[in-house]
């Protein structure tokens, strides 16, 4: 299919796409494409506006930042993959960046815009929300910071007002006491994940704290499941897994009973990644 008519506009400043976006109420920016492409052939998605932001100085870098990583809106996955930096301080990111989809499409693709599409089978809005990250969203009024934890609202919905445009996300800087474990779940490599599991702790010298488990592929939105998080830092990986608070949906791929019995399955598999780490 070919996508329904659009006018382009290219933004050469943030402050150039916000005042765009506010042109027409259903304007989308473009910046990897590899989510929006697709709907607007399959005209799942009809703006009016599409407003490109590639041409934006300063967005396309990876930083350290008063103990924070912070990743700008044109990142691209490829470029996320071969960063020390993200590989050094931000290691759960690093781990799930060969999960999503193929070469081809990490090479256009960019994690900020995976996180503000907020698709709930989707690897990083789970990373985002695992490490307790948050957004760096720019509109109207200037910027803002929102927490991943109040970021995701529904499906494919997030706090993003209609004229926002997320500029970067930061996460922690891992430090020496940072654990974490990540694992999916798909038909075929590079498939959206059945079912996946991001998850990050702090070692404290006996055991596990500050347990951040984060589901995808799981309900609307990325889930964390904080009964689970508190029994897996007491070292009960069972009661952990019957804490499990999860609500996934029937679909094409499995059935909501499928998906909570392998949620409990990467449970076990992430834990000993944990556990293994701090070892």
């Amino acid at each position: 299919m070919k996508p329904a008519p659009f006018t382009y506009k290219k933004a050469r400043t943030v402050e150039e796409a916000v005042a765009m976006l506010g042109q027409q109420a259903d304007a989308k920016l473009l910046a990897g494409g590899q989510s929006l492409i697709a709907t607007l052939n399959m005209r799942l998605s009809t703006p009016s506006l599409l407003v490109d932001i590639n041409s934006i100085g300063g967005l396309d870098k990876i930083e350290l930042k008063d103990g924070m990583i912070e990743i700008g809106a044109l990142v691209r996955h490829a470029q996320a993959e071969r960063s020390d930096l993200i590989a050094k301080h931000a290691p759960l990111i690093a781990r799930a960046l060969p999960h999503i989809a193929h070469p081809a499409i990490r090479n256009r693709g960019t994690l900020c815009g995976s996180i503000a599409f907020a698709d709930p089978a989707a690897e990083l809005p789970a990373c985002l929300l695992a490490l307790g990250g948050e957004v760096v969203a720019a509109g109207p009024k200037g910027k803002r910071t929102v927490k991943a934890d109040d970021f995701f609202k529904g499906l494919f919905e997030t706090a993003l007002g209609p004229q926002e445009m997320v500029t970067a996300i930061r996460v922690p800087a891992a430090t020496a006491q940072t654990r974490t474990g990540f694992a999916e779940l798909a038909r075929r490599h590079g498939d959206y994940a059945l079912v996946g599991l991001a998850a990050s702790a702090r070692t404290d010298g006996k055991g596990l704290a500050d347990v951040r488990l984060a589901f995808f592929g799981a309900g609307d939105t990325p889930v964390r499941t904080k009964k689970a998080e508190a029994a897996l830092a007491a070292g009960n990986i069972d009661t952990a897994i019957a804490a499990l608070e999860l609500s996934p949906h029937d679909d094409v791929q499995a059935t909501a009973k499928t998906k909570k019995h392998l949620a409990g399955v990467l449970l076990k598999r992430v834990a000993a990644q944990l556990m293994e780490a701090r070892a």
